[in-house]
């Protein structure tokens, strides 16, 4: 079973490595594309300064990491089968040349085949406040059939730590490629007395 995983320039790597964590603990190999611009944000926010650094995150031979400009990879073609694909951080450049169909490097040419294929492409995109442009792009693309799973937290849940609040997207992007997990509680929450007005 394999997922793509593409790591974009935007806050919030460590939502990619959870998302990973998860998906190799639920038997998944991944076939990775890292950004330039990942990398960048990677070394500010965990020091995370090479793909090595990153690989050295998960222990696991169950990560294949993809050259940006490989074209030739397997997974720059429809016949390679995956389950789906992940973008996580989705910065706004990649989610709008993916909604335009720009395959101008191997994570957005994996993303366009997915699209193509009809395959689960779940978008997490990162930037605050949204404009008009950033939101016609996220409708075309669900329009398209992508997932977009904004990293918003909920506090139904009674999140106790940054840990908690994480796990919970985390959650979200697994539901949005269909794939079980424990990292949140659902809804209803068990021993919640029912409200009446």
């Amino acid at each position: 079973m394999n997922i793509i995983v593409g790591i974009s320039g935007a806050s919030g790597i460590v939502l990619a490595i959870k998302t990973i964590k998860s998906l190799i603990k639920a038997g998944y190999h991944i076939d990775l594309v890292i950004t330039g611009a990942a990398l960048a944000t990677a070394k500010q926010e965990l020091n995370l300064s090479t793909p090595k650094k990153i690989l050295a995150e998960f222990s696991s031979d169950k990560i294949t990491l993809h050259s940006l400009y490989d074209f030739a990879a397997a997974i720059a073609s429809g016949s390679y089968r995956v389950q789906g694909m992940v973008i996580v951080p989705c910065s706004m450049s990649t989610l709008a040349a993916v909604a335009l169909g720009l395959s101008d490097n191997l994570l957005r040419r994996a993303a366009d085949v997915c699209l193509k294929e009809r395959r689960p492409l779940t978008l997490v995109p990162r930037e605050t406040p949204l404009s008009a442009i950033h939101l016609r792009h996220m409708l075309s693309l669900t329009e398209m059939g992508a997932h977009i799973v904004a990293p918003m937290p909920a506090w139904y849940n009674l999140p106790k730590t940054l840990d908690d609040v994480e796990d919970f997207i985390v959650g979200k992007i697994l539901d949005s490629l269909k794939i079980g997990h424990k990292l949140y509680p659902g809804w209803p929450l068990k021993d919640q007395d029912p409200v009446t007005l």
